[in-house]
């Protein structure tokens, strides 16, 4: 009985996620009442109250979950050679391809900069307890600047991928941020 509970209590929280997503697509989360997301999933409001606060609730939610998600995945690897970078930022690419409606959405609705930011923490905690201050013997401050520079870059490549309906694959991309984070402004001076 629990399992069959569990699971109608996964599918509700799914259905409630996929229809705040469809309706960040077309206008800001402001404007969304907790009413037209559960008209929507075809679910009742006291359901949606039994689950989520109100709709900012929700977001926060689905971001927990894609940050907690990625986290995982990112600490499931080690990436101490160029090599596992390049597969890391592929991998990740895939990631966001799988959930391009999600991507698409957080990264461009009016909250975005809640969503970005945690992507960033996220990235920036990975790369300064994994690679900057091993590799590039950097204090703590010099590091976290560094960190920001090159992950608020490659979430700006990603976003301008996202919105040229990802044309190049995710190998491709992940190869051009992983030269431009290693080559910097010497791979321009080259072209």
């Amino acid at each position: 009985m629990s399992q069959k509970m569990d699971r109608r209590k996964k599918y509700t929280r799914n259905v409630l996620k996929e229809s705040l997503v469809k309706l960040l697509a077309d206008k800001p989360l402001s404007e969304i009442t907790v009413k037209e997301i559960c008209t929507l999933a075809d679910i009742n409001r006291s359901t949606f109250y039994t689950h989520y606060r109100d709709h900012y609730d929700l977001l926060h939610k689905i971001e927990d979950e894609i940050t907690e998600d990625m986290n995982r995945y990112l600490h499931s690897y080690s990436y101490e050679h160029e090599e596992e970078s390049l597969q890391m930022t592929e991998k990740i690419l895939e990631y966001i391809i799988e959930h391009k409606l999600m991507f698409e959405t957080l990264l461009n609705i009016d909250t975005a900069s809640t969503f970005e930011k945690r992507l960033m923490d996220l990235t920036r905690n990975f790369m300064v307890n994994n690679w900057v201050e091993d590799d590039y013997n950097m204090n703590m401050a010099e590091s976290k600047y560094l960190s920001s520079f090159v992950i608020s870059g490659a979430i700006h490549v990603i976003k301008e991928w996202i919105d040229q309906d990802m044309k190049e694959s995710p190998s491709e991309m992940a190869a051009m941020i992983n030269r431009f984070v290693s080559e910097g402004i010497s791979y321009l001076e080259e072209k």
